[in-house]
């Protein structure tokens, strides 16, 4: 591969928001906007309902509550609607909005020291362009709760339906909440690393209405600084699996395999990234086992490229539609073989 066809995806992440993106497609005009948000019907999918499609501007993320039952930042949007892989978003994110590729000050030492071209550490960033980048995500870690949701139901049909024996949920603490606020779904429990309770995810039973999110999180939590399940996943011997969601996590730990975390999603954001760090090394094993759709094979390999950094990776690739819930034990068994 060529060293002209390395993008650094977090630069261009950074120097472009949806805001210009959705302008470059001439959508703008569609949308409502909020203090911190846009809103209207989702391109991707060419859906009309004015609500469906949301846009978090402080965050730099978008959102797809019907058709899609998706998201991402400004680089899964342009593969969405390009129907092209995150790398090739990249490029033309790149051609677009005149971004300047350039070597990074590391690449360019590296070149000045050693006379010639690195190997994998060569890489390229990106030169934001002329408007302001959005600032990023805060970093101050998600406080500890002071209570806790009790009287969960555990016998409710859709966790059957997931296959979740009572055993897997009391020890996730999983249950369907009938009062409260999480009322109406399914209480997902998410510890930080040292085991407290941060946050409950409400997941919708069955399908959820066009215009309300499948999963409801409490205002103020940031997903993106947690890696469900990893404060137990941690000590756990043998191979790390990576999953997107908690049903993938739970069932997976269900099967015997209790080294998996949930990204809850399908980016990997960089606290993410650095909590993994913290808990590998190079003698370590990780398997990335996205859910089997663009989206999870887009990001597939590019965090099995990050993570590669910090020791050795592969990917499952899964059929379409198929994601690690849906496994049995047999196969898991000869996956990780």
């Amino acid at each position: 591969m060529s060293r002209a066809s390395f993008i650094d995806f977090r630069s261009v992440k950074a120097a472009l928001s949806m805001e210009q993106v959705l302008q470059h497609y001439g959508l703008m005009d569609r949308f409502k906007r909020g203090p911190d948000s846009l809103s209207g019907p989702c391109p991707i999918h060419k859906g009309e309902n004015p609500t469906q499609f949301r846009v978090s501007l402080s965050k730099n993320v978008w959102n797809c509550f019907s058709v899609c039952k998706r998201g991402g930042n400004s680089l899964d949007f342009i593969a969405a609607m390009e129907k092209a892989t995150i790398h090739a978003a990249a490029v033309k994110a790149v051609e677009w909005f005149r971004l300047d590729p350039k070597p990074s000050a590391k690449v360019v030492a590296d070149r000045d020291e050693s006379g010639g071209h690195t190997g994998q550490g060569a890489s390229s960033s990106v030169r934001p362009p002329v408007q302001a980048p959005p600032q990023p995500e805060g970093t101050a870690p998600n406080p500890p709760l002071k209570f806790r949701l009790d009287k969960l139901q555990r016998d409710h049909p859709y966790l059957t339906e997931r296959g979740l024996t009572l055993e897997t949920l009391v020890d996730f603490g999983v249950g369907y909440c009938a009062k409260g606020m999480m009322e109406g779904r399914i209480a997902i429990p998410i510890h930080n690393p040292d085991g407290q309770v941060v946050a409950y995810s409400g997941r919708h039973v069955g399908d959820a209405p066009e215009g309300t999110p499948k999963y409801k999180l409490p205002p103020g939590f940031r997903k993106s600084l947690e890696l469900f399940n990893l404060d137990r996943a941690k000590a756990e011997p043998g191979m790390l699996i990576v999953v997107e969601g908690f049903f993938d996590a739970m069932k997976l730990h269900q099967l015997g395999h209790r080294k998996v975390v949930a990204l809850m999603g399908s980016s990997l954001s960089s606290a993410q990234e650095a909590l993994l760090r913290r808990h590998t090394d190079k003698h370590s094993q990780i398997l990335v086992m996205l859910d089997g759709d663009d989206a999870g094979r887009s990001a597939a390999t590019e965090i099995a490229a990050r993570l590669a950094q910090l020791a050795f990776v592969r990917i499952h690739a899964f059929e379409e539609g198929q994601q690690p819930e849906h496994l049995t034990a047999e196969e898991l068994t000869d996956i990780l073989a």
